[in-house]
């Protein structure tokens, strides 16, 4: 049995849900393929700085990780040891592996990636590093053996996104179908998400790169558009006040992801709770053309929810029309909106016949490992 070791930052996001299937599809992926597992996280004095914060966190983790049936499957390294397999244990059960997949670069542990027979980097964020790289602001790909990207475009000639230089292997996200069966009914068109989100807009070749909160302001009119409910589980803070009256005078309705998706179960309700998904990208997304396709969109496809997804380029890997409906402007969204309306028992069937044929985690990562092991 092939053991491979998944590293990236989940502790240090107490209550995010949504972020923690997007690790969880990887991890239980890889079980299901017949691997064993390990998770490889950290937990800083500057990420937890009390008390109370790392009690938070560290529960957080351990709780997550006993609801996937992977309580015994993680070490999250400290400033006073480790939580769960110890750091001794890690690096010889890191040693044994046929690969540490590192997300985003987040394991930086020198004797955790000298053990590693195997290191890819996998980035999630494309567009991003790629170009802090280019720009000189940050290298996070050094020190590894192969570079996975979910832009699945990248090295196309209309994809703004630099390669560095790098041979990159491109995948989706993964599903667990078994995580995510079809449900049945739901009325309102819905997301999880952050108006802005961790990073700040890009400058590059002459273009402003946004994020989600530039891409909404051009939807802002939809709901005056059309005939249905659109919700979105938002982040948004307390400075951004002129922009949440907006969107809800607009007739959007926000409600607080802390309030409906804090967990992985109460995400999987809301998701499966849902007619279909509206997917807003961020701006970096969209402008790049590098194909990204969110792994919360893969959970909505599963669940038998159609998701009406704005186009970054995946529309040229994916089939759209039926299940997936892709969109580059208002007008466009209106139109999906009421297609997924007019039929909306055909289009939750296509969603899940996509999930199954193009997203099983048992086929995205088995290809995976044959391209980078």
């Amino acid at each position: 049995m092939e053991r491979v070791a998944v590293g990236g930052a989940l502790a240090q996001r107490p209550g995010y849900g949504g972020h923690a299937w997007a690790l969880l599809g990887y991890l239980q992926g890889f079980r299901a393929l017949g691997c064993e597992v390990l998770f490889l996280d950290r937990l800083t004095a500057e990420m937890a700085p009390d008390a109370a914060r790392r009690d938070r966190c560290v529960r957080w983790l351990a709780a997550v990780m006993e609801g996937a049936g992977l309580g015994d499957s993680y070490s999250l390294s400290t400033d006073d040891g480790a939580v769960g397999v110890t750091r001794e244990e890690a690096i010889s059960w890191v040693r044994g592996s046929a690969l540490l997949l590192n997300v985003m670069g987040f394991v930086e542990d020198p004797d955790l990636l000298a053990a590693a027979p195997r290191k890819a980097f996998l980035d999630i964020d494309p567009g991003f590093g790629q170009i802090w790289r280019a720009l000189g602001l940050a290298d996070l790909f050094v020190g590894h053996d192969a570079y996975v990207t979910v832009g699945e475009r990248i090295g196309e000639p209309d994809c703004l996104v630099p390669d560095c230089g790098i041979e990159w292997v491109t995948t989706p996200h993964p599903i667990v179908l078994d995580q995510w069966p079809a449900v049945a009914g739901g009325r309102r068109f819905t997301s999880v998400g952050s108006w802005r989100g961790p990073y700040d807009p890009v400058e590059f070749d002459g273009r402003r790169l946004g994020l989600r909160a530039h891409e909404l302001r051009k939807l802002m009119a939809l709901p005056g558009r059309v005939d249905a409910e659109l919700e979105l589980a938002l982040e948004i803070d307390p400075s951004d006040a002129a922009d949440r009256r907006a969107l809800e005078r607009s007739g959007w309705r926000l409600v607080d992801p802390a309030a409906v998706a804090a967990d992985p179960e109460s995400y999987r309700r809301y998701v499966q709770g849902s007619l279909a998904e509206l997917m807003v990208a961020k701006g970096i997304y969209v402008e790049t053309r590098g194909g990204w396709f969110s792994e919360r969109s893969l959970a909505y496809l599963a669940s038998g929810k159609p998701v009406l997804a704005q186009e970054t380029g995946f529309g040229e890997r994916y089939p759209t029309g039926e299940g997936l409906l892709a969109f580059s402007d208002l007008e466009e969204a209106r139109a999906g909106v009421e297609a997924i309306q007019a039929d909306p028992g055909r289009h939750a069937a296509a969603a899940r016949e996509i999930a199954a044929e193009h997203f099983e985690a048992g086929r995205v990562l088995g290809r995976l490992l044959e391209a980078v092991a």
